[in-house]
């Protein structure tokens, strides 16, 4: 569960691993997986057979061992590390917006927030982590079988008692009237969020804050034509995350002994080198290097804010 509603199961690496527990099983950064924890289970991986039983009463964060002596480790399923295990039945958030979403829609403990487009429940999760423990998320689809599964994996996560999944036509019907005045924050991702724009207005409170996220700069430029006449602090950006390798190299400097008129730069360790028993005398030493990462990811769309006005 990642956020469960009665304090006396608060997750934490404190709390120890209880049959029926999902558990983030984190081989390295780029292969997790959300196993569900059962008494006769067993996991199977290229690492070996690690029995579910063996987990239950551990920590969340202990290592564990599998039947060839490999090992894992089994993490707390936070709303981060269920975006990157989740199943993608539609493209999703990732880290870098979620958070930008949910700070500049100024979310906080208590509020009600309208989604249109749950997609795989990605932003989801975090916007339900972000109002509990008395707010809730309305979060529409007008894919049946999407909400559906949606629905599943709030259950599966402990949050269905802070969102609810709709299934509706949002850009053609626009939100539920039930909803008028009554949103602290509304967000969007559809194909023509303009459409939905007017609608949107009705649901927020005074001084609301909207979001779009499109991927076709066409898209915002729409957008922001349609949120001119009922919102103001209009801005649209684009979130790029740049990730670097940090890696310790072992550098090997060589001094050349007196009577050697050739000297030798530092230079990285080769192995097999035989130049010490050449008059040389080199020393090793662990040097840090960083470099950029070739797995960061580009462009994924673009995030249009915007206030509603208030009028006297």
């Amino acid at each position: 569960m990642i956020l469960p509603i009665n304090p006396a199961n608060k997750l934490s690496f404190k709390r120890c691993i209880k049959d029926g527990d999902l558990v983030i099983v984190y081989e390295r950064h780029d292969t997790m997986k959300a196993v569900k924890v059962s008494e006769d289970g067993v996991l199977q991986n290229r690492f070996g057979a690690f029995k579910h039983s063996e987990w239950i009463g551990k920590p969340f964060g202990s290592k564990v061992l599998s039947n060839k002596g490999s090992f894992v480790y089994l993490l707390a399923p936070t709303a981060e590390l269920w975006t990157l295990v989740l199943s993608h039945r539609t493209q999703i958030l990732y880290i870098a917006d979620i958070s930008f979403v949910v700070m500049y829609l100024e979310i906080v403990p208590g509020c009600l927030v309208l989604e249109s487009g749950t997609g795989s429940g990605s932003l989801t999760t975090s916007l339900a982590r972000a109002v509990a423990p008395t707010g809730h998320v309305y979060t529409f689809d007008f894919h049946e079988q999407r909400a559906a599964s949606a629905r599943e994996d709030f259950e599966r996560t402990g949050l269905s008692n802070l969102v609810t999944v709709g299934v509706r036509d949002i850009q053609g019907e626009g939100f539920p009237d039930e909803f008028c005045g009554r949103a602290d924050s509304v967000f969007l991702d559809l194909p023509q969020p303009w459409l939905v724009i007017p609608s949107a207005g009705k649901m927020l409170k005074p001084d609301g804050v909207l979001c779009s996220f499109s991927p076709c700069i066409e898209q915002v430029q729409r957008s922001c034509e349609a949120l001119k006449s009922h919102f103001t602090d209009v801005r649209t950006f684009e979130v790029l995350l740049r990730t670097y390798d940090v890696r310790q190299r072992i550098i090997e400097s060589c001094l050349v002994n007196e009577g050697d008129s050739n000297e030798r730069p530092p230079r990285k360790r080769r192995q097999g080198s035989a130049e010490g028993n050449n008059g040389i005398e080199c020393t090793s030493s662990p040097t840090v290097m960083i470099r950029p990462s070739g797995e960061a990811r580009g462009h994924t769309g673009y995030l249009t804010f915007a206030r509603l006005k208030c009028f006297a």
